[in-house]
Order: structure tokens, then C-alpha cells, then sequence
């Protein structure tokens, strides 16, 4: 009932009409359409009380959205140009413009809507053996219901034997326990798509991490500014940067723009800005060119001068930042140096994977080996495979399973997904690639990488508390039908006993399974 309402809840934001952007007569204009025939690439208008109806990201205005729907989290976040909304998220505060990525049966509404429904009509391995032990067992209740009649001579006795019968319990109380689980992870923010992840997830030894975006946020963060001319103070080079980037999605303007933010942007006036793919940017301030971009884009492209400045530069590198370069007037100004900030519970993590009896955690990273074994060695990594390619990662998982182990993989790139696959249960990230949380087994839902704990955990108890069941199960209906059997038990004491015990197992495979409990 509580998976069923989970769906339901999930379905709520059925928009039937939505408020797009068009240009009519060349003038903007705003337009109300039936949301079911919304494309990818429509501008869709959201104001307050309003549920977001697609995926995508916002190109105008701030709001407060909350996400309790997807996330759990139920303290609205801010949200303001280039961040990514999604469908069922509610807008409490503000008016966004959004650029629709996914619509229809593609928004992650639609799609957890359809993992849920999957999920909860698929049986597990150990629920099939509770149904084949219950069906396997109806020839010995058959058996000693002629058994009671030979030593009774009343039929009294017989019916009481078969109002014992060990169905009910064992064919209920084990998908109710896991639905129970599934609909509570769903709840607070992991997805799991089905009974078959659960169980392999409890019997998970070995977890396997792809360094970024799982270890790290896979957001690039500003940590230095270096300016090669006195005239041109860090602020000035950030400024610079930011206004000449501050129209882009890509991952390294991004993070300049949220650095200038912090640090009180202020918007420097310049001429129309040329975007050159897997390049950089340009544009003109102040009657001179600035370009902005990588090494070769500056120096092959541009013939802008690096040998000055290769001692500075060097340093930044051999210190593993990502380096944006910024010229002006034919000079290189300055540069930016970014880095992929690690998780600031990464090492809590792995620290409460292990005590919850996980024996091995392995990284996969294109770092090369010694950055790799120092981050390991601060994160309590027990094996790291370093200079990575993205195609050798399903590669590494089997090669886990080949020694015996049984391997959760943890990614949320497109190249993840065959190692996903490949992996006994494979766990996507909040921020992944939809070929990502497509293909694993269990989505988080929130950005919160120590919630890979608390699915383990819940997986290790429901586990617990399935087999707790099935013992009582077949312990407590024997005892009854051996009373049964001997004609101690009336036909009504039996089913009072008999479905007494079935309805304390159910209720205690419904009871909610504590997790993370010191935050409880």
C-alpha cells in the first residue's frame, strides 16, 4: 500500500496545460499549450505554486523550487540560470524561463514512475523460494491432514491441519517486506528498481567508485587566479572572464561564473562574444581582443606567448588543476586554475561501507598513479586502478567477479553504463547521464554520496528481517500443525493462531527499517 501511494504521489504533477515562449509577428509572447504536446527545445514559463512539467535547464530568472518529489529534501533550493530543474518539482518563489531537454515519458518523473511500477511487480530470488518452500510443503499439510484423521477418526482434526497450511505467511510476508523497503528508499530520495537489487545489494562485498562526480562533486571549482600584469588585479581577470562566459552551459564558464558571484561580479561591457567549440570564447573590451579558452586554442591559434609564464603554469598543472587561459590584447593576462573538489564525506563513506561489511573499495580514475594512490590513501581506498580509459571499466568489474566477489559499481557517466551493467548492482548518481541511471539497477535521486550507505544498509536488514520471518514462518506454522495434527487445536483455534501469526509477520515486514539512526 505505501509503494502504491508512492506512486501516486509520484504521478500528482499531471500538468495538463503549461506556459511556453513563442515568437509571433517577431515579438515574444507567452502561450498556454496542452503540456502532451510540449517538444524538446520549447522555452516553458514557471511561476509561483507552479509544477515544473519538463527537464531542462533555466536560461532566465531565479526561484526558490522544491524538490521534496525527487530529492526527500524537503528545504527548498535556489535556483537560477544554468542550473538544471526537473519534472515534479514545484516552484515556490520566483518565475523561471526553462529550455526543455526531456519531455513526456522521458522526464525523470515518468521514467521513476516506471522503475517503481517494474520494481514492485518483480519478485525476488528469495521471494520465488518462499513461494516454491509454501507450494512444496502443501503435500506434507495434505499428508498429515490423513495422518490426524487415522489417529483422531474426526474429521475436526483434519480441518484443523489444513487451516494451517504454510502459504499465507511465507508467500506475503517476503515481497511485502520488500516492497515496504523499496517504497521507503523511494521516499527518501534512492531509487531501486526492483526486489532482484536488494537482495544482490546485501550480498554486495566489494564496491568499485568512478572518482569523478561520485568522489568528487564532478563540478569544477575555481581555486587560484594568476595574473601576469600588474594593471590587472585577480577580480579584474575573473571579471573579465565571467562576463565573456557568463551566456554558456559548459562546465568550465560554470564554474567561473560561480566564482565571480562570490566574489561580487561585476559585469564588464564588451562586444558580441564568439563561441569556438572545444576552443574557448572571444569577443572585444575596450576596443581590444580578449580570448579565453585552452593552451592550444591561445598559443597555436592565436600565437599568443606562454614562455614567460611556463614556470607558473607548470606549477598549477603539477598540482592537478585544469587550467583556463586568458588573453587580452595579444598577451596572455592571467590564468584561472580549477579542480574537481572531492566530497566532503567521501571518507565517511567508505568508512561506514566498511563497518557495514563491505570488504573492498576499489577507484577507478584517469588520474595518473601517484595522484591517484594519494587521494586513496586519504580516502582509505583499498585498491585503486589509475590511468583509466573510459572503455576499461566493465573490463575491471569482471575481472572483480572473476576473484570471487560480488561488486556494486557507482557512476554516472555515459561510458559508465556497460560497467554499470556488467556490476552485481550498479548505482547511478543524482547528476549522472540518463544512459547511466538507465541502465543501473539503483538511482540517488539527491546528491548525497552517503546515501550509497544507507541503501546498503537498508538492503543488510531487509535481508535480516526476511529471513527473521521466514524462520518464525515455518517454526511457529510446524508447532500448529504438529498441535494440529495430535488434535490439540479446534479448526477455529488453528486459523486464529494461523493468521495471527501471518498478520504480526506482515506487520512487522511493513515497520519501517531504521536507518543512519543517529540522525533519526
Amino acid at each position: 500500500h505505501r509503494s502504491d501511494t508512492l506512486i501516486k504521489e509520484l504521478a500528482k504533477p499531471n500538468i495538463e496545460e503549461t506556459w511556453i515562449e513563442v515568437e509571433v509577428n517577431g515579438k515574444k509572447v507567452e502561450k498556454l499549450v496542452k503540456t502532451s504536446t510540449l517538444s524538446v527545445g520549447d522555452i516553458v514559463i514557471v511561476g509561483a505554486g507552479d509544477t515544473i512539467s519538463v527537464d531542462g535547464h533555466i536560461i532566465y530568472g531565479d526561484a526558490s523550487v522544491n524538490q521534496v518529489s525527487m530529492t526527500g529534501e524537503a528545504e527548498p533550493v535556489k535556483k537560477s540560470r544554468g542550473d538544471r530543474v526537473i519534472s515534479g518539482t514545484v516552484v515556490e518563489e520566483g518565475r523561471i524561463k526553462i529550455w526543455a531537454e526531456q519531455v513526456g515519458e522521458d522526464t525523470a518523473t515518468a521514467r521513476i514512475k516506471e522503475y517503481i511500477k517494474s520494481s514492485l511487480s518483480e519478485k525476488s530470488a528469495i521471494g520465488l523460494k518462499a513461494t516454491k518452500l509454501a507450494d512444496s510443503l502443501v503435500p506434507v499439510t495434505l499428508g498429515l491432514a490423513g495422518f490426524a484423521y487415522l489417529i483422531n477418526r474426526d474429521f475436526e482434526s483434519v480441518a484443523s491441519v489444513l487451516q494451517a497450511d504454510y502459504s499465507c505467511a511465507l508467500k506475503l510476508a517476503t515481497p511485502v517486506a520488500f516492497k515496504s523497503s523499496i517504497s521507503q528508499a523511494g521516499k527518501n530520495g534512492v531509487m531501486i528498481k526492483g526486489a532482484k537489487a536488494l537482495e544482490a545489494l546485501s550480498h554486495v562485498d566489494t564496491f568499485v567508485f568512478d572518482k569523478t562526480g561520485t568522489l568528487t562533486h564532478g563540478e569544477l571549482e575555481v581555486v587560484s587566479i594568476n595574473s601576469f600584469d600588474e594593471e590587472w588585479s585577480e577580480e579584474d581577470i575573473l571579471n573579465l572572464s565571467a562576463s565573456a562566459e557568463e551566456h554558456y552551459f559548459h562546465p568550465v564558464a560554470q564554474a567561473v561564473m560561480r566564482a565571480a558571484k562570490d566574489r561580487g561580479f561585476v559585469h564588464m561591457h564588451h562586444d558580441e562574444v564568439e563561441f569556438i567549440i572545444a576552443h574557448g570564447v572571444k569577443t572585444v573590451v575596450n576596443g581590444k581582443e580578449v580570448v579565453i579558452g585552452s593552451r592550444h586554442f591561445l598559443e597555436d591559434d592565436e600565437k599568443i606567448p606562454f614562455t614567460k609564464y611556463k614556470k607558473q603554469i607548470d606549477a598549477c598543472l603539477k598540482e592537478g588543476k585544469a587550467i583556463l587561459y586568458v588573453g587580452y590584447d595579444g598577451k596572455l593576462l592571467g590564468t584561472i586554475g580549477m579542480v574537481d573538489k572531492l566530497r566532503e564525506n567521501a571518507k565517511t563513506m567508505i568508512q561506514r561501507l566498511k563497518s557495514l561489511g563491505v570488504k573492498e573499495v576499489v577507484m577507478l580514475t584517469g588520474d595518473i598513479e601517484l595522484k591517484a594512490n594519494v587521494l586513496a590513501s586519504e580516502l582509505g581506498i583499498d585498491r585503486v586502478y589509475a590511468n583509466m580509459l573510459p572503455t576499461s571499466k566493465a573490463g575491471v568489474i569482471k575481472e572483480l567477479q572473476k576473484e570471487g566477489k560480488k561488486v556494486a559499481f557507482v557512476g554516472d557517466g555515459i561510458n559508465d553504463a556497460p560497467a554499470l551493467m556488467s556490476a552485481n548492482v550498479g548505482i547511478s548518481m543524482q547528476k549522472g547521464a540518463d544512459i547511466a541511471k538507465a541502465t543501473a539497477d539503483i538511482g540517488l535521486l539527491k546528491d548525497d554520496i552517503e546515501a550509497v550507505c544507507d541503501v546498503k544498509e537498508l538492503a543488510n536488514k531487509t535481508m535480516k528481517r526476511i529471513k527473521s520471518n521466514f524462520y518464525a514462518t515455518v517454526g511457529i506454522n510446524s508447532g500448529i500443525l504438529l498441535g494440529a495434527t495430535m488434535g490439540v487445536f479446534s479448526p477455529i483455534a488453528t486459523a486464529v493462531l494461523h493468521n495471527g501469526t501471518t498478520i504480526v509477520l506482515l506487520l512487522n515486514s511493513v515497520k519501517k527499517v531504521q536507518i543512519r539512526e543517529e540522525k533519526a
